[in-house]
């Protein structure tokens, strides 16, 4: 029952008994005066007594309720004015008209009529989002802002703990990595035992000296292998100096005439040291496949940033992983029914050319291959290549059209994916998809993106070409090899372009391929033959190269003007031209295409990497020759991403 229903029941309960006594009183009076009047007196003295404990319980609870209501208001009053929490209301031009004392230690005195901006300026964006909460920092303290839009009313939450406390956590979760001396093995090959103890004790004491300034754990696993353990904070310091352990190893050991250099893969978030450990071989793979000389790290979240990387990929003397490779080849050729052989889209000659070789590895181990080629996507540059398959009937016919491949698919085809290792740039995606076997063949830089569980991967970023690859697989097939003049020297062909006829990327084993192809028919007059360009493409080409203008330490950029449209072969024939002038390291070209992107092409002589400034605006491709598109973008748009790129990449390091 409610209280006041209480007090009032009891009220009328005592008047009820006081009317009871008065009948009772009365009836008594009629037989004994005395005793009826003497009831009388004593109730009228009962019912002055209950009237005055009525009066008194009043005044009680009055002044009850008065010091009550004096003590919330005072507290109500030190709240505001003592405790650590700020309160600021503003008028509708989102000026100050009141702050608590707790305001004063970021305010001046007089801050009333400034504006929200004087706190901070993510206020006055966050009030007009319509936003109920936000946070800011002042003086080196972080607050929680709470945002009573309706009162215009602010209450700011110290949280500086918290804060701290969070990266405090972060700043000690572990970090894996495992270091890896790339060339070490090719390097001391043969050495002398004294000067190999002195390299390695070079290398060891750089890597030791680098380890205690940073306060990384670092243990020696293998002669060429190393593990690093460290904190969060101890990474983001290293981040901080872009890692610049790779130029010591690299310049301490070259003195000796012998350079070594380091791939770095580190693994790191909020995981267990296991799954950190998958992550830093995951990045070590990643960086090696990028050539080496450079720092992968890989987070939990599947981001990926990479440093370094802007030395060439040291050739390897050894041809132990092509026999191995060619022999593991030759294994799932025998064990397939049929083998289709993809390159990238708008194939260029080395995709054609390798794609060939690779058809006639599955020829002479006696296995159907056939080649994917959109008619309607050929590149200007290999048409002439096309145009001499064509009269070349038995090869002719083993060119299919991507709908056909998808028709001829079985469970035991075997899908070999030339020139490229991203599944966005293949012929036809889906192919990839479905077949369960997948060969990988590329001499690109490893990306992130790559071909999802393939069966074998043959990447060799030191290559001048995947033709070059392709012919040294060749060289190890058991069978006895006859090849076509068509098909060494469209395999001549890829190398001499992705070369420029032999002037980058070209290392021993390039001419060991040559000459190889020389020695099984490849005719060099008909590759001459096949990269004759027209007249028209010339001038075209030589009207964009007068364009160009120096940037900063030899970086030449060509812009096109935007109404202009070109190719994107010729827009790469320009970046190559304007290689070859005086005082130019990097090149690049930038041009609208057909298709309405931006392209930009670069290209350099290896004292650049191109790849890591091309990927820097989430495009890809080699150390010396890479490339993007950009959409929804101007020339002057694009240019000056590029030159930011550029200048992010000069000054020592690259993310992704």
């Amino acid at each position: 029952m409610p209280k006041f229903l209480l007090r009032r029941w009891h009220g009328f309960h005592v008047v009820a008994l006081f009317i009871i006594a008065a009948l009772f009183i009365g009836v008594l009076t009629v037989y004994q005066w005395q005793l009826g009047l003497l009831g009388y007196c004593l109730l009228a003295l009962l019912f002055i007594y209950v009237i005055q404990a009525r009066l008194a319980f009043e005044r009680d609870l009055e002044q009850y309720i008065r010091t009550l209501t004096h003590r919330v208001n005072k507290a109500g009053e030190e709240a505001v004015t003592e405790l650590p929490v700020g309160m600021i209301l503003y008028n509708e031009e989102y000026q100050i008209q009141w702050g608590n004392p707790f305001m004063k230690n970021f305010m001046p005195k007089e801050f009333t009529g400034e504006t929200l901006d004087r706190i901070s300026p993510d206020l006055i964006p966050a009030i007009k989002k319509g936003a109920a909460e936000t946070k800011i920092t002042l003086k080196d303290h972080h607050y929680f802002v709470y945002l009573r839009q309706t009162e215009r009313l602010l209450y700011l939450f110290d949280i500086t703990e918290s804060v701290q406390t969070k990266l405090l956590y972060e700043e000690e979760q572990s970090v894996i990595g495992l270091v890896y001396l790339d060339n070490y093995d090719e390097v001391t090959q043969g050495m002398d035992e004294q000067l190999q103890s002195r390299l390695k004790s070079h290398v060891t004491s750089a890597l030791n000296s680098w380890a205690n300034e940073h306060q990384v754990l670092l243990r020696s696993i293998a002669p060429d292998r190393f593990i690093a353990v460290m904190n969060h904070g101890s990474l983001k310091q290293l981040e901080k100096t872009k890692f610049e352990i790779l130029d010591e190893v690299r310049e301490t050991t070259g003195k000796d005439k012998v350079p070594i250099t380091l791939s770095i893969g580190i693994g790191t978030g909020e995981e267990p040291l296991r799954e950190l450990g998958s992550l830093a071989q995951s990045s070590l793979d990643l960086a090696l496949g990028r050539g080496g000389d450079q720092v992968a790290i890989k987070e939990t979240s599947g981001k990926v940033r990479f440093y370094g990387g802007k030395s060439n990929a040291l050739e390897k003397r050894t041809r132990v992983r092509a026999r191995v490779i060619s022999h593991a080849l030759r294994d799932f050729v025998l064990e397939s029914d049929q083998v289709i052989i993809m390159g990238h889209k708008n194939p260029d000659m080395d995709a054609i050319g390798a794609a060939i070789g690779v058809h006639k590895i599955a020829e002479v181990n006696n296995t159907d291959a056939y080649i994917v080629v959109d008619p309607n996507d050929i590149n200007p540059d290999v048409k002439k290549l096309m145009e001499e398959v064509g009269k070349h009937d038995d090869l002719w016919s083993q060119f299919i059209t991507p709908e056909e491949a998808m028709e001829e698919l079985t469970r035991h085809t075997l899908l070999v994916i030339v020139d490229t290792h991203r599944p966005s740039l293949v012929i036809e995606p889906k192919l990839s998809e479905i077949v369960d076997r997948v060969v990988v063949l590329d001499h690109h830089r490893r990306g992130e993106e790559f071909i999802k569980d393939p069966v074998l991967v043959y990447m060799e970023p030191y290559a001048s070409s995947t033709s070059e690859l392709v012919t040294e697989l060749l060289e190890y097939q058991p069978q006895k090899l006859n090849m076509d003049v068509l098909e060494s020297t469209a395999l001549l062909a890829g190398i001499i372009v992705d070369t420029k006829s032999f002037a980058i990327r070209t290392g021993s084993r390039t001419f060991d391929a040559a000459s190889f192809l020389k020695s099984h028919g490849a005719d060099t007059t008909l590759v001459q033959m096949l990269l004759k360009e027209d007249l028209e493409q010339y001038v075209r080409r030589s009207h964009l190269i007068e364009k160009a203008s120096l940037y900063r330490d030899g970086m030449a950029i060509a812009v096109a003007s935007e109404d202009e449209v070109y190719d994107q072969i010729l827009i790469a024939q320009a970046a190559d031209t304007l290689l070859t002038m005086n005082d130019v390291k990097g090149s690049f070209v930038i041009s609208t295409r057909q298709d309405g992107k931006v392209s930009i092409s670069a290209r350099s002589l290896g004292d650049v990497n191109v790849q890591l400034i091309m990927e820097a605006m989430n495009g890809g491709g080699h150390l010396t020759n890479a490339a993007t598109q950009l959409s929804d973008a101007t020339h002057e748009e694009a240019e000056t991403q590029l030159k930011e790129s550029i200048d992010e990449y000069l000054e020592g390091g690259t993310q992704e």
